[in-house]
């Protein structure tokens, strides 16, 4: 989807780190390792649904695959990316250290070296005029280029203002997202929307809350005129009442805090500095040590926000905690200490504006985990982050957890809401294109909410490994108190495919599959039935 609207605009969409890039740390030496199923079923079938979508460019990444560096690897970005999937854009290499070798690079695909010449350039000339690399591969890469910039000639006609950047439209769509997407994750005793009107003191503690936490500093830094944090978001949303802010360093005195006040706002988790990009020099390119990166040690908080949170948290049970972080954050060591938790993730410049409207009820609550939260760490694939090499498995987040039958913490897929949704009459159909999965939802609260409905689909009847089930499919459903609505997700016969590593294929199995619809991907959220494919 997001190919496709990027390219509607007459941006070319690129995709990157191709291929395997899922670790920060170890991003520039390890040599990824897999089986030819995971590869094909796990790790490149999302990059092979956009290039089918019509994505106009490959960003390689740094890492290995099968011992050779991804920027110049002959099976990945000529062999798979241009004879299988047919893909007629150019490949650039990862910004600086993508290329490492000007042969190896040119004729293993590369289309261009980015962002400074080291490798290609007067080398690349030489290594022509050598004949190391044939003048055919030189000619491929320039007709890639050009041919693509000549698919997208419309958006050089266009002509930009900076009054653009920043503007309303855009300042809109980024609370629209925060809104969308924080998720509500736990509600104990109904603590949230804090009542409006038998709050005259509101208590933010942690440093995170006066933070600007947009993400990453690394590349994908951004530069928004303003953010609104969210001690600020709360301030705004609540200008009659007394805001006392507190850091959380001494875990004693935010106790106090806390049991002052009428509400609690405990604002905790990850920046830059826990989780992102890997940086090792600052602005003016000194050495710091490094930052970011992959969290080694565990997907749990800080010890400090652990104390903080079991310490004052009990002091008074009104109150509320927001996570920031780009990924899992483990709960299970604190969630009783505390009412509700809101996972907010990286919000964005609007984030602490949506924050406080969820906070005090004037938005309610739709956001879907996308990852499961275990209970502890060695419920996920077990990875070495600092590493020369490292096996990549078959089974990871709620697959994994699925096929060890281990519940999980929070399930993928969860949110709860200000609302309460009834799913019923399931129905799953086939036709010689695609299943269809059919559901009613009612809002059986007292106000309007949406909801996100999930279809997943069964494997226990397959002959070969399989997950226990999968996701091929949701929609969004926003439905006023006492309504009902018929909910409809087609998947395509193909997404139900596996790759059969002897043929080299794709095949869908002939067997009964189970269907599963509801609101995450635990049991006891789902409805279930069974459909059966078969060939004519």
């Amino acid at each position: 989807a997001m190919v496709r609207g990027v390219q509607e605009e007459n941006v070319i969409a690129c995709l990157k780190h191709f291929a395997f890039n899922s670790m920060e740390i170890s991003r520039f030496k390890v040599n990824v390792s897999c089986n030819v199923r995971t590869e094909r079923e796990i790790y490149l079938r999302h990059f092979e649904k956009c290039i089918r979508a019509g994505a106009g460019a490959v960003m390689s990444s740094y890492n290995k695959y099968r011992q050779v560096f991804c920027g110049h690897n002959q099976y990945l970005l000529n062999q798979v990316l241009k004879k299988e999937w047919d893909f007629d854009g150019f490949v650039m290499s990862d910004f600086n250290w993508g290329v490492r070798d000007t042969v190896e690079a040119a004729n293993g695909g590369q289309t261009m070296e980015m962002c400074d010449t080291r490798y290609f350039g007067q080398k690349l000339v030489a290594a022509v005029r050598e004949g190391k690399v044939p003048e055919s591969r030189i000619d491929d890469a320039a007709v890639r280029i050009v041919r693509t910039l000549l698919s997208f000639t419309e958006a050089d006609r266009r002509t930009y203002s900076k009054e653009l950047l920043g503007c309303r439209e855009h300042v809109d769509l980024a609370l629209q997202c925060a809104r969308e997407g924080i998720t509500l994750i736990q509600n104990r005793g109904r603590v949230l929307p804090f009542q409006e009107t038998h709050t005259r003191t509101v208590a933010v503690i942690g440093g995170l809350a006066a933070s600007e936490v947009t993400g990453d500093h690394g590349s994908s830094n951004v530069f928004p005129p303003y953010v609104v944090t969210i001690l600020q978001g709360v301030k705004d949303r609540m200008p009659e009442a007394e805001i006392i802010y507190d850091d959380g360093s001494d875990p004693k005195r935010a106790e106090k805090t806390a049991a002052q006040a009428d509400a609690v706002v405990f604002v905790v988790g990850f920046d830059y500095r826990d989780e992102g990009e890997y940086v090792l020099k600052d602005e003016r390119n000194t050495e710091l040590g490094g930052y970011g990166g992959d969290r080694t040690e565990t997907l749990g908080l800080h010890s400090k926000d652990i104390e903080l949170l079991k310490q004052a948290g009990p002091a008074n049970s009104n109150n509320a905690v927001v996570l920031i972080g780009g990924n899992t954050i483990l709960t299970e060591e604190w969630k009783d200490f505390v009412g509700a938790v809101l996972m907010a993730y990286y919000p964005g410049m609007e984030g602490g504006r949506a924050v406080a409207e969820i906070l005090f009820g004037d938005v309610n609550p739709s956001g879907k985990l996308p990852f499961v939260i275990p209970v502890r760490d060695g419920d996920l694939p077990a990875v070495v982050w600092d590493t020369r090499e490292q096996w990549y498995s078959y089974y990871h987040g709620y697959r994994k957890l699925d096929k060890e039958k281990k519940e999980p913490s929070v399930p993928f897929g969860f949110g709860l809401s200000y609302t309460e949704f009834a799913v019923t009459s399931p129905l799953f159909t086939v036709d010689e294109e695609a299943v269809e999965a059919e559901c009613e939802v009612e809002n059986t609260g007292g106000r309007e909410g949406t909801e996100v409905i999930q279809f997943y689909v069964g494997f226990s009847a397959s002959r070969h490994k399989r997950p226990v089930k999968t996701l091929c499919g949701f929609q969004r459903v926003t439905i006023q108190p006492g309504a009902r609505k018929k909910v409809g997700i087609i998947c395509p016969l193909d997404e139900l495919a596996w790759y059969n590593p002897e043929y080299g294929s794709w095949e869908v199995e002939e067997m009964v599959y189970e269907g599963f619809i509801g609101t995450s991907s635990l049991e006891r959220d789902l409805l279930s039935g069974c459909f059966e494919i078969r060939k004519n």
